[in-house]
């Protein structure tokens, strides 16, 4: 018989604060049990939580009805991408809304904030500072192009929120730490981004100098689609695709990627092939070429092969 067996069945299969157990009559005793995991003071599961979002889940039974997740916290439980440094940080933020005490809780850090300034949502039971103001907040700990991704995220392929809407939240924080910097941020957030690649490569590109590329673009020719890519030019008939590892190590992946160039070159577009070191130290060296490429896409065709027939050999 597990130790599951030995509880009311409201707290199998959920972490419970102590509190709540012996009200429901469980005896302190078995609170001790060593086969139940105590992941913060006055609480309990039934499995050692592994992530950032298992360790969220076993302290929400001690937040009061004015607290939710913020900061990293809501980020990993919404889903926005956050920097390596951040991803390996273990504690969880709480902020409380209003004027009541923050969490004190080891392994917590607690924030607090006014009413008119932050909105709860909630994932299932679980709640979040809503996702607006998360992108405001998590400017105390990105830098502007970490937070541009995660802003391209919420307006993008999370599809969280809007750009008006974040344009609301930052100015309802005018005046306060690190707004500066959101609002910076939030002139480079553009809709349509699907992965943090592709934000880092638009970035990069517009930074020095280029127009602003078309985001996942559908090209089609003769009313037929062809392919849909990640970046385009389409006047130039250029195309640009952000190759992380995925594209490489799955062979599904892989093949699509291979089908999709042969049928762009057919149409007479190019398809330039992007990776991590284009956006980093060779950054400079790519713009310079999809700069060439431009000019020479937008004066005429891409093949300047001569049109003459080939002559026959003997």
């Amino acid at each position: 018989m597990s130790i599951a067996d030995h509880f009311p069945p409201p707290l199998r299969g959920r972490p419970f604060r102590v509190r709540e157990a012996l009200h429901r009559g469980v005896p302190a005793s078995r609170l001790r049990s060593r086969r139940l995991c105590r992941p913060f003071h006055g609480t309990r599961c039934w499995t050692p939580p592994t992530s950032h979002a298992d360790r969220a889940r076993a302290v929400a039974p001690r937040l009061r009805y004015d607290q939710a997740f913020s900061h990293t916290t809501a980020a990993h439980l919404l889903g926005i991408p956050l920097p390596r440094r951040l991803e390996a940080d273990r504690r969880i933020h709480v902020t409380t809304i209003g004027k009541d005490q923050a969490i004190r809780v080891r392994g917590t850090v607690g924030h607090r904030t006014r009413a008119h300034l932050a909105n709860v949502v909630r994932s299932g039971t679980t709640p979040i500072v809503d996702p607006a103001t998360t992108f405001v907040v998590l400017a105390a700990f990105l830098t502007v192009d970490e937070l541009v991704i995660a802003g391209d995220a919420l307006v993008g392929w999370l599809n969280w929120c809007t750009v008006d809407e974040l344009r609301a939240v930052v100015r309802r924080h005018r005046g306060g730490r690190h707004v500066r910097k959101a609002r910076a941020a939030l002139a480079e957030v553009r809709p349509g981004s699907r992965s943090p690649g592709e934000t880092r490569l638009r970035l990069v590109l517009v930074r020095r100098g280029l127009p602003l590329p078309s985001l996942n673009h559908d090209v089609v020719v003769g009313g037929r689609w062809v392919a849909c890519v990640d970046l385009a030019y389409p006047d130039a008939r250029v195309a640009i695709e952000y190759e992380s590892d995925l594209h490489r190590s799955d062979p599904q992946v892989f093949r699509k990627d291979l089908t999709r160039g042969e049928r762009l070159k057919d149409v007479d577009w190019w398809l330039i092939r992007a990776t991590a070191d284009d956006v980093g130290p060779l950054a400079d060296d790519f713009v310079e070429r999809i700069r060439r490429l431009l000019t020479t896409g937008t004066a005429g065709r891409h093949d300047t092969r001569s049109r003459h027939p080939v002559a026959t050999f003997t």
